[in-house]
């Protein structure tokens, strides 16, 4: 062993205690940008992706409509017409919520325009879902359900629309008698204790599978005439509505919810 080997030993030694004593610089260190809790909760997706996942609550279920009531009489159950597997609106009973209520979620819904729809405009197959139902009528946040493949409205009256608010991306619509569907993720106002607004409304809409509302925020509740407002309310129904057109009723499969 020669002097400069006995000299290279030490020096080495030393350079491996310094390197062991050196920390990891935070800004290199990919570790300091990883999160590893809360961890998500396991939701299992349905088959297809309009099926159920597997926390969502069914709201029809095709067999019945216990997990609805009528607006005009709370107490008395939804009353409008159950077939095979869907519901349809019947004229003159008034429209129908969920008996449970709801603060944000995302909702997914089936609906179709009959086939041999008549009438022109907004007298075309007429419905709506309100997002948060604040009392009795048409009161609430309304998006809009109309058969608007080949039949011109006003445009924030059309199908995918905010009613009176905000008009729709696109015209995604289907021809009368096939099945559409509705993906919404709806985000409720907040309030505080005065009764002020703290945080207005938000929603996102796909119609059948087309982007038609990005993330809007509300303006307030739906009104027919005049501006719309806000008002203090808290967790509210899902409403579905019974326009009352003279021409063949809307139809309805395959509702479910997943609270948010």
């Amino acid at each position: 062993m020669n002097k400069y080997t006995l000299l290279f030993i030490p020096a080495l030694f030393a350079g491996q205690v310094m390197a062991q004593d050196k920390k990891p610089d935070p800004a290199n260190d990919p570790k300091t940008t990883e999160v590893w809790e809360p961890v998500p909760k396991i939701v299992t997706p349905g088959k297809l992706p309009q099926d159920a996942p597997s926390d969502a609550i069914i709201l029809f279920n095709g067999r019945n409509l216990d997990a609805w009531h009528a607006v005009k009489d709370p107490a008395k159950p939804a009353a409008w017409t159950i077939d095979d597997g869907f519901f349809t609106v019947k004229k003159g009973t008034g429209n129908i919520e969920t008996n449970k209520k709801f603060t944000d979620y995302q909702l997914h819904m089936e609906w179709k325009i009959p086939e041999n729809i008549t009438g022109e405009g907004q007298a075309r197959g007429n419905s709506g879902v309100f997002l948060a139902s604040t009392g009795g009528g048409d009161d609430g946040y309304e998006i809009q359900i109309l058969d608007v493949y080949n039949n011109k409205t006003y445009v924030n009256g059309q199908t995918g629309s905010v009613y009176k608010q905000a008009v729709p991306l696109a015209n995604a619509n289907k021809k009368p008698g096939e099945w559409q569907y509705y993906d919404i993720i709806w985000n409720a106002p907040r309030f505080n204790e005065d009764g002020t607004l703290q945080k207005p409304a938000s929603v996102t809409l796909f119609l059948n599978g087309v982007l038609l509302q990005n993330g809007f925020v509300l303006k307030g509740a739906t009104r027919y005439i005049g501006a719309p407002e806000y008002k203090k309310h808290g967790p509210s129904s899902i409403k579905l509505q019974d326009h009352g057109d003279p021409s063949p009723a809307i139809s309805y499969r395959n509702i479910w919810v997943r609270e948010l």
